[in-house]
């Protein structure tokens, strides 16, 4: 396991070796779909956008976030207050656009759906890959979960990375991100104990197939 390092003057650091792994993916003949998953506010969507900044003309990031279902599907269901749980996603949708992208053909453009934080809902067609990129970086949650329908994507991947960090830091990055977009602090850190804390453990004690783990701390 190697660290990954959070540094107060120089910012965010993402070690090289990392990047030289990924260059190496990406020269492969084939597409490579590289997964980096881990629990909520684990670090993994960071590891994936600097990654994606150092080799940003043969990466594309595509986030499993698209995929959860909207607000108004998850109350007919009776979901909402579990929002970010397995079963609030459209893990069928995921598996099938990854799949796609795995054989994507000459000239055809693929969408894929985006999250906005700002809204809470997912909105398609937001990403556009396009053919010609090597590598594909997609993060989420539950791409390595070993459980019901989840356990069945880990195969597509060509390498799986998985991010881990100390509770603590871990607990208080999801009460400010969940305070930065209208919480309270009580009701952020009532949804961290009670939503994104189970939802961790459960990421944390069943992931499978992991090829590489990085722990994301401060200093």
């Amino acid at each position: 396991m190697t660290n990954i390092s959070e540094n107060p003057v120089h910012g965010l650091i993402l070690p090289q070796e990392y990047i030289d792994h990924a260059k190496i993916l990406a020269r492969r003949k084939e597409r490579t779909i590289l997964a980096i998953a881990g629990a909520p506010g684990s670090g993994k969507s960071t590891v994936a956008r600097l990654l994606h900044e150092a080799l940003k003309d043969i990466s594309m990031i595509v986030p499993m976030d698209g995929y959860h279902l909207s607000n108004k599907e998850l109350e007919r269901l009776g979901r909402k207050e579990r929002k970010g749980a397995p079963d609030t996603f459209d893990v069928w949708g995921y598996k099938a656009l990854i799949e796609r992208l795995k054989n994507q053909q000459k000239n055809e453009i693929i969408y894929a759906p985006e999250f906005y934080r700002t809204i809470e809902e997912p909105i398609a067609g937001s990403i556009p890959i396009f053919d010609n990129i090597p590598l594909i970086i997609t993060e989420g949650n539950y791409l390595l979960l070993a459980q019901n329908e989840w356990k069945t994507l880990a195969p597509l991947f060509d390498e799986r990375w998985f991010v881990t960090a100390p509770i603590a830091e871990r607990q208080q990055r999801l009460v400010d991100r969940h305070c930065y977009f209208g919480r309270s602090v009580e009701d952020a850190k009532a949804w961290v104990e009670h939503t994104d804390e189970p939802n961790a453990q459960l990421i944390e004690q069943n992931k499978q197939n992991v090829n590489l783990t990085i722990e994301w701390k401060n200093i």
